[in-house]
This record gives C-alpha cells, sequence and structure tokens, in this order.
C-alpha cells in the first residue's frame, strides 16, 4: 500500500492542478481501489456482494460419496 500513497502523491506534488489531471487521478485512484475489492471479495467465493451457489457444490459431493 505504501507504493500506492507514494505513486498519488508524486502525481498530486508534481503536475499542475488542471482538470484532467484532477479526472485521471480520480480515475486511476478509483481502478486501484476497484481491483483491490475484488481480490478482496473473490477470496471468499460463498459470502460477501457476489456470491457463488453452493447447490452445485453439494450436487457433486453427493455423487463422490
Amino acid at each position: 500500500m505504501f507504493w500506492l500513497v507514494v505513486i498519488f502523491a508524486s502525481f498530486s506534488l508534481f503536475a499542475e492542478p488542471r482538470p484532467i489531471v484532477i479526472v485521471s487521478t480520480f480515475v486511476f485512484a478509483l481502478s486501484v481501489s476497484s481491483a483491490l475489492f475484488l481480490i478482496v471479495d473473490l477470496s471468499h467465493p460463498f459470502q460477501g456482494l457476489m456470491q457463488i451457489s453452493n447447490r452445485h457444490r453439494h450436487v457433486v459431493l453427493s455423487k463422490i460419496e
């Protein structure tokens, strides 16, 4: 996470505050935070905002046993 702070700080320190700089920094921050959210959310496939069904797993396990 430290490197993300350094990247955002370097963009905001060395760039003139024009609308395109502000919008591109916002889009970059949104994409990084979305990627981190997806990584965390998909690490628990049966919980959270995006879930997969347990039904298929139970069908397969019943056929194996």
